[in-house]
């Protein structure tokens, strides 16, 4: 079998995780607290009593699964590697997906940034195949940037082969 990639991301990356895991987290819970809460006003029945406390428990269970345990291991799983034939990158936690990505496939090479990303100084590259995009979140601008222009690079250099 073949050995794990080698490069990591940020460890900022685990920052970005809690902060939009904790949002998302968030609002499901408020939009399964609000109406029983809005029930309970006008009808102060045990039973709903009983669901907000089963929702407020499994909330903060959640939020500590969630922004506690999972970002370091999530971190620890994620990994990728740009060889001059291929990109390869290996992540998951139960599931573990590994993706082998030919350049003689790639199309095109992006970074993407969205606001909280931007927060922490970090950008994620996405390259693209006719099956689909493969993204590597949570590396710094630089190491971004240098990446996505030696895949288009390489991907490059594999189309002129063909």
């Amino acid at each position: 079998m073949r050995e794990l990639p080698q490069n990591q991301l940020d460890p900022r990356i685990k920052n970005v995780w809690r902060i939009n895991d904790a949002a998302w987290l968030t609002l499901v819970f408020l939009c399964c607290f609000v109406p029983f809460l809005i029930a309970a006003a006008t009808d102060p029945a045990p039973w709903i009593t009983l669901v907000l406390v089963v929702e407020a428990v499994v909330f903060v269970a959640a939020l500590v699964l969630w922004l506690a345990v999972l970002p370091p291991i999530r971190y620890v799983r994620w990994r990728y590697e740009l060889s001059e034939d291929y990109l390869d990158i290996a992540r998951g936690i139960i599931w573990r997906k590994r993706f082998i990505i030919p350049f003689i496939r790639v199309q095109n090479t992006d970074t993407r940034q969205g606001p909280i990303l931007r927060a922490f100084g970090l950008s994620s590259v996405t390259v693209a195949t006719a099956a689909g995009e493969h993204e590597i979140p949570g590396l710094a601008l630089d190491v971004a940037e240098q990446l996505r222009d030696r895949a288009a690079e390489l991907a490059r250099l594999a189309q002129e082969d063909v």
